[in-house]
């Protein structure tokens, strides 16, 4: 007899998952991520989504990558989460408590006609030693304009982590026009990074204003990148470029994030489900 998965298909500003409600399942989730996500052999998405039972929270979450590799959070995929959960009555919401790979993150969720169209997610302090991020350099904390070649360029970067990795780089060219595709994989596996790295490249667009553009460790160009929204943010108040709220520009839509520079990061974007389907394994 053949066996299928349920799944549920959602987005957070063009960020897309395969969502799998994973309470009673267990199954080589890495070799499957791989599968499912896979555009015209899979379903297609980002990133496979895993909705856990948890001791510590109302539930757990696990998130791979298209590659298989499993990422420690995820800022949108939390999003999508906690929609994903409330709707269903899993828990009953409007707060909810998830536990990840770096601490329990709470959710506020906002509902319109009895589900949830958006949502702000507490991401915690950022991390700004370079041990903690890591990056492979001894040099005063923020790690801040480190320069770096790759491919004849030399990028100025900026390093922060939010639970995962992020290279930061402010340029003067229009992001649109950046070869991202080319840059983008050395700089996630420049030997600086030991657990390589995403990568964000930034237009200042005016006060309170970001353009921003992701490589995604794992994933390559994603229309959005919720840890990596946060991060810029981080790194455009360290460098006195915006202040405590700034708008993130992504390809797949505006995320608004709030650090005070000293305490935790908030992000807060839409959530959207798309369809449902069952998978034949």
């Amino acid at each position: 007899m053949n066996k299928t998965l349920e799944f549920t298909k959602m987005q957070g500003t063009g960020n897309d998952f395969v969502m799998v409600d994973a309470r009673s399942l267990d199954m080589d989730w890495q070799a499957l991520s791989v599968k499912v996500c896979r555009y015209h052999f899979g379903i297609g998405a980002d990133g496979l989504v895993l909705i856990m039972k948890s001791s510590q929270a109302d539930l757990r979450m696990r998130i791979f990558n298209a590659d298989g590799s499993e990422a420690q959070i995820c800022g949108n995929g939390l999003r999508c989460f906690a929609k994903y959960a409330i709707d269903r009555k899993i828990v009953p919401g409007p707060e909810i408590s998830v536990e990840t790979m770096v601490g329990i993150k709470l959710i506020e969720t906002t509902s319109k006609n009895g589900n949830v169209v958006s949502a702000r997610v507490n991401m915690g302090k950022p991390f700004l030693k370079a041990s903690e991020i890591p990056i492979a350099l001894v040099v005063k904390e923020p790690v801040l304009d480190q320069k770096l070649k790759v491919n004849g360029r030399t990028l100025t970067v900026s390093a922060v982590s939010m639970g995962n990795p992020h290279a930061v780089c402010v340029i003067e060219e229009n992001v649109e026009d950046y070869p991202l595709s080319e840059i983008g994989p050395l700089v996630e596996n420049h030997k600086l990074f030991p657990q390589r790295t995403n990568f964000e490249i930034v237009n200042v667009a005016g006060e309170g204003k970001l353009h921003v553009r992701v490589w995604e460790r794992g994933v390559g160009e994603t229309l959005a990148c919720g840890s990596g929204a946060c991060a810029t943010a981080v790194v455009s108040r360290l460098k006195n470029i915006s202040r405590d709220n700034v708008d993130i520009m992504l390809p797949g839509g505006t995320l608004t994030i709030t650090w005070d520079g000293k305490s935790d990061v908030f992000l807060k974007g839409p959530a959207e489900e798309v369809f449902t389907g069952v998978y034949q394994l």
